[in-house]
């Protein structure tokens, strides 16, 4: 089923991923990541814009990879659908978060390198062609480049 809520994001862990469990058993992964703008210097060159950040929510045997594969500092496409959800919390003040739960999550393969790994497909698996592969972290650093540096 195609949607017309779709995103591709390409920034930094803020953190190392965080993996829970949901009482049904169902992982999550959750991390952030940063998503820096690149803007004309007016001479030819770019410097660093401000910096956004995004909630991002990978499910089932995608979070699983992402928390074995993922650390701080790693840079990632995430590509998902925007998930917007509002509570309030203990005070009474009406909170929200615009949040990005993910489809495909790979490691940028602009300043790095990555082994890639395949799992043995597992019958337990909820997504039909979900073979459970899974991406390793970057091999050979996160890289920098003078022109743009990754958070």
């Amino acid at each position: 089923m195609a949607s017309d809520n779709q995103v591709t994001l390409v920034g930094n862990l803020t953190d190392d991923p965080e993996l829970r469990y949901t009482p049904n058993g169902a992982a999550v992964c959750k991390f952030r990541i940063a998503v820096n703008r690149r803007i004309p210097d007016g001479s030819g060159g770019w410097k660093d814009g401000e910096a956004s950040y995004f909630s991002v929510n990978c499910w089932r045997s995608l979070g699983e990879n992402a928390a074995e594969s993922l650390t701080r500092g790693t840079r990632v496409v995430v590509a998902g659908r925007l998930n917007y959800r509002s509570w309030e919390n203990q005070d009474g003040d009406k909170r929200s978060a615009i949040e990005i739960e993910a489809d495909e999550v790979g490691p940028s393969l602009r300043w790095a390198t990555a082994r890639v790994e395949r799992q043995s497909r597992s019958s337990s698996s909820s997504s039909g062609g979900d073979w459970g592969e899974r991406v390793a972290a970057p091999v050979g650093g996160g890289g920098t480049d003078q022109e743009e540096t990754p958070l």
